[in-house]
């Protein structure tokens, strides 16, 4: 059975609170800070809390909830007679005798507009937002009316806490190919632009071309099918190519303005633009938007830069520190050389668990991936409800076909059959990813390591999560005291992620030996380390700190060649960096290889008595070693020998330890952030890739043997001979001569 973890409701308030400030109406529109998440209710009164990808939002308490008798999403119909009237000009001619009976009619359609709309789907109250009633009530789309979907639910909710929260630029939407954002973003345009005065909205896309098309094939459809009611006056041609322009506004035109006699002369315009640019770094460089839609974003390729164009247009949302408007973002990827190691960058920095003291994530934006089996279409039944599984009864679509297969096994039948050809297979993960590995895969050809390995290994960690024994958490030492023994505790938010810790009998197993500490249990393993000198850096990013522990075969009770920790952070200082490192060694009891080109982890275990747990490079022997090197031991990574050897360790492991081994098992490799780091590792930019470069320091410290120098030595003539014995009798005994 398929279990989904994209959203959960959640009780972080408690419900005596929640029932209280319900009563006085007490929960306002926007961020709470007090209780941490983001309501998105106007009538003062929240119910159920979404938690969607770590995000905690609140919606509006269940109230008049629609039903009809099929218990499921239907398109109202349009009163005919309404349908006639194409502006607000032909509604100041209707007589006044007909007026009054479709008044209450179109206050309930700016009352749903406003505030959502709840109705029974199979037995269940649902909500839906505004933005998301407009786009399933009043957009129209390539197959006319949208069908509704559960997964379109949970984008429309997600997307409305961006907009209720002060603290987001908006969101950064990792999606699957045909999901409908395109139309959605569309429509949402449309939707604010039509009720919005002095406002300018803008499209971009992977070429100017696309921007252009998705203007004219859907935000302008959109547009001039909006009810009169809803409709502004238009400015220039019924069909604009590249600019919509609204005058008179529909927001004024509600009952109560109707009711009035003010003259639509007096009405003042809206003034506001929908347009599109041509893609490029500076595309709406110096202009303020209500609202950017960014689509296709995963695919800019070379010379267009993404990352660059959103430190620009970012600017154009906000009036100093005052966010004034939003970014729908939203695409597949691209494989990493196309487009794709930017989108992928800019995702990573829009995660919502990771933000700076003002609050923000490091983009701005708010992350949404929406697995590929929430939204394909075929598998989602008359409800809008995904079918993950193979149904064990009769399930029908929005049209009345049958479903006789989940989206699970239909899903991996396809990714089964593009297993022999590794660059189809990631193509067709990158276009339906049911992970965020599968979507930023890489083209095989691109990586000088066995990508078929690596992404098998890959595939089974993800599918075997819950199960692999990965913990986070810190180490610290004993009460405290520095140098005494060391221990390992939980902690969600801890630096390390470990998958295995030797029995008790084992640990802060540390010999002395003339006043230097030892590794006690170097036979069982050892670490590689690309550490960092400098605490800041002038952006405020920098290398990460990179420590991975490898085991090697051995007779005592650990697994044979496995990553057993990884450590990949930056915390405020070097020297939290280096005590972690130290700490690690000690409950392990085991050496540590690292790169001697930034030597302050180094001195630092030496000024500490743990020079013994410091290996020296194992490609020279002692006499041939540098003096810093025989101080602090080490290895540099500037020869062109040591590159290559470096890359041939990794590649050795890969193919011995790594994905589908001959007797069908899979590795034990179970980190995956690594996995992803081999798979993009380039070894003419090695800096980039801090954990190759440690967990490539921990092989070569677990293989030393294979490195020891054949030094050439000059052989002493010497005279032997030969003794010879007699076996006779009980005991040999020597002949002389």
């Amino acid at each position: 059975m398929y279990e989904q973890n994209l959203y959960r409701v959640v009780e972080p308030i408690k419900k005596t609170t929640i029932s209280r400030l319900n009563k006085s109406k007490k929960w306002d529109y926007g961020y709470n800070k007090e209780h941490d998440i983001v309501v998105i209710s106007r009538t003062g009164q929240i119910g159920e809390i979404y938690e969607i990808q770590n995000f905690q939002i609140a919606l509006p308490k269940v109230s008049s909830v629609y039903s009809n008798k099929e218990k499921k999403w239907k398109q109202f119909e349009y009163p005919k007679e309404l349908s006639r009237l194409k502006s607000i000009f032909d509604w100041k001619n209707y007589p006044e005798e007909k007026k009054e009976q479709w008044h209450e009619y179109i206050d309930e359609e700016f009352k749903r507009r406003d505030d959502g709309f709840w109705f029974n789907n199979n037995g269940k109250d649902t909500y839906i937002t505004g933005t998301h009633y407009m786009y399933l009530q009043w957009s129209k789309i390539d197959v006319g009316a949208p069908d509704f979907r559960e997964a379109n639910r949970l984008f429309y909710i997600f997307w409305e806490a961006c907009k209720a929260d002060k603290r987001c630029y908006g969101m950064c939407y990792l999606k699957n190919r045909r999901s409908g954002f395109s139309f959605m973003s569309s429509a949402e345009t449309v939707n604010q632009a039509t009720i919005s005065t002095d406002s300018r909205f803008g499209i971009l896309s992977k070429t100017g071309a696309d921007a252009k098309k998705m203007f004219t094939d859907k935000v302008v459809p959109i547009s001039i099918n909006y009810p009169f009611f809803f409709s502004p006056i238009q400015d220039g041609m019924d069909r604009p190519k590249s600019e919509l322009a609204y005058r008179v506004p529909a927001s004024k035109f509600t009952r109560k303005k109707i009711t009035t006699n003010e003259k639509l002369e007096e009405i003042q315009g809206l003034d506001t633009t929908i347009d599109w640019k041509n893609t490029g770094d500076n595309s709406y460089d110096g202009e303020k938007l209500k609202l950017l839609v960014h689509d296709e974003s995963g695919k800019w390729e070379r010379p267009d830069n993404i990352l660059n164009n959103w430190r620009v247009t970012k600017t154009c949302l906000r009036l100093g520190s005052r966010i004034i408007g939003k970014c729908m973002m939203g695409s597949t990827s691209n494989a990493l050389d196309k487009g794709g190691s930017n989108f992928k960058k800019l995702y990573n920095a829009s995660d919502v668990t990771k933000r700076n003291r003002n609050g923000q994530t490091a983009s701005g934006l708010y992350s949404l991936f929406i697995p590929m089996e929430w939204n394909y279409e075929g598998f989602i039944d008359e409800h809008g409800v995904p079918v993950f599984d193979s149904p064990d009864h009769d399930v029908f679509d929005p049209h009345g076909e049958l479903i006789d297969i989940g989206v699970i096994e239909n899903w991996q039948n396809e990714a089964d059959g593009l297993k022999g050809d590794q660059d189809a297979l990631n193509e067709f993960y990158r276009q339906f990813p049911r992970t965020t590995e599968h979507a930023f895969r890489d083209e095989a050809s691109n990586s000088i390591f066995n990508l078929t390995k690596i992404y098998e290994q890959i595939d089974y960690n993800e599918e075997m999560s819950r199960t692999l024994g990965i913990t986070k958490g810190n180490f610290q030492w004993v009460n405290g005291v520095k140098d005494s023994k060391v221990i390992f505790y939980p902690d969600p938010k801890g630096r390390f992620k470990v998958s295995w810790t030797p029995p008790q009998s084992l640990q802060n197993r540390v010999v002395v030996k003339n006043g230097t500490k030892y590794p006690g249990n170097e036979h069982m393993g050892a670490f590689g380390c690309d550490s960092y000198d400098i605490s800041g850096t002038v952006d405020g990013v920098g290398s990460k700190g990179a420590l991975h522990g490898l085991t090697r075969f051995s007779m005592e009770d650990a697994p044979a060649s496995q990553f057993f920790l990884e450590y990949l952070a930056r915390p405020q200082t070097a020297e939290i960096f280096f005590e972690d490192v130290l700490m690690a060694l000690v409950f392990y009891g085991m050496p540590i290889l690292a790169e001697n080109n930034k030597p302050r982890l180094l001195y630092y275990l030496r000024r500490r008595g743990y020079r013994g747990f410091s290996m020296n490079r194992p490609d020279k022997i002692w006499n041939k070693l540098s003096v810093t090197e025989k101080e602090v031991g080490g290895m540099p990574n500037s020869s062109e020998d040591i590159k290559q050897a470096h890359a041939a360790a990794i590649e050795m492991y890969i193919q011995d330890n790594v994905g589908l081994q001959q007797d069908g098992s899979i590795g034990s490799c179970y980190f995956n952030e690594l996995l992803n780091d081999w798979a993009g590792f380039d070894i003419n930019k090695r800096t980039k890739h801090d954990a190759s470069i440690s967990s490539g320091l921990a092989i070569m410290a677990n293989n030393r043997h294979l490195y020891i120098p054949n030094a050439p030595t000059q052989k002493p003539q010497l005279n032997i001979s030969i003794a010879k014995y007699t076996n006779k009798g009980n005991t040999s005994k020597l002949i002389k001569k």
